[in-house]
């Protein structure tokens, strides 16, 4: 168990990709700790991660908001003696055109997605650089490396996520510290598959969201099979254990960036 011993915080952890990493480190070894903006919704990942054996704990969080963001990482530290990983993962989803976006609708997804980013990895860092170790996973999207119609505020916010990641791992590179962002392709999460998803949002006249979700697959993905929550999670831990591996945007896609 590769990361046994170690602590790691998953923020938006409560379903879809973060809920897949927080187990997949908590298979590996680590002890987990778990946030989002609502404590009741980790409940499930919760028990899930307990049937590894691992300790856990849940911590509510508002990523736009630094004091709360800082109050939780301090915490983690407190409670869990300290914090080695950090998966920045909570992140919300916008559909609009942009001639029919509102100033505010941008805001939120800018706001969650690129700023809470920040937020949280300056308040991990204040764990990491006096001890000179640490592994930062910001969660970005192919999205990150090529827009999509409709979705430009969550593509600008996954870009900077990206530019930020790979301009902070050149900052701590020498205090011991790795930055990198995890890219995920097509996930069936409800960003997807959800109610108000893209796959919902795509389907064309007369197709159901699950022939647009099966359609989308084929379409836009080389291997025609969409990735899981799994295979973020095997990323995620690689990148936690990798300590020469920094500032990299990698991508777990099905060859949709090719």
């Amino acid at each position: 168990m590769k990361l046994q011993g170690k602590v790691a915080l998953v923020t938006g952890a409560s379903r879809g990709i973060g809920q897949g990493i927080a187990i997949a480190l908590a298979k590996a070894g680590a002890d987990i700790a778990l946030a989002d903006i609502t404590i009741e919704v980790l409940e499930e990942t919760k028990k899930l991660v307990e049937n590894e054996g691992v300790k856990v704990k849940t911590y509510q969080v508002d990523v736009t908001d630094f004091d709360t963001v800082r109050t939780a990482v301090q915490s983690v530290a407190a409670d869990f003696g300290t914090l080695d990983i950090a998966v920045n993962n909570a992140g919300v989803l916008g559909i609009h055109k942009v001639i029919d976006m509102t100033a505010d609708q941008w805001d939120q997804v800018m706001n969650v997605n690129a700023k809470g980013v920040f937020l949280c990895s300056k308040a991990e860092l204040e764990i990491m650089l006096p001890k000179k170790s640490g592994a930062i996973i910001n969660i970005s999207s192919i999205l990150g490396k090529t827009g999509m119609s409709d979705v430009s505020a969550y593509s600008a916010s996954k870009f900077a996520v990206i530019g930020f990641t790979n301009s902070l791992a050149k900052e701590v590179a020498k205090d011991g510290i790795t930055v990198n962002a995890l890219c995920p392709g097509i996930v069936g999460t409800g960003m997807w598959r959800g109610d108000k998803g893209l796959a919902a949002a795509f389907a064309k006249d007369g197709e159901t969201e699950e022939q647009s979700w099966l359609r989308n697959q084929e379409s836009l993905l080389p291997q025609g099979e969409a990735q899981t929550p799994e295979d973020m999670g095997d990323l995620a831990v690689y990148l936690a254990s990798a300590l020469h591996v920094t500032g990299q945007a990698i991508s777990v896609d099905g060859g949709f960036g090719l």
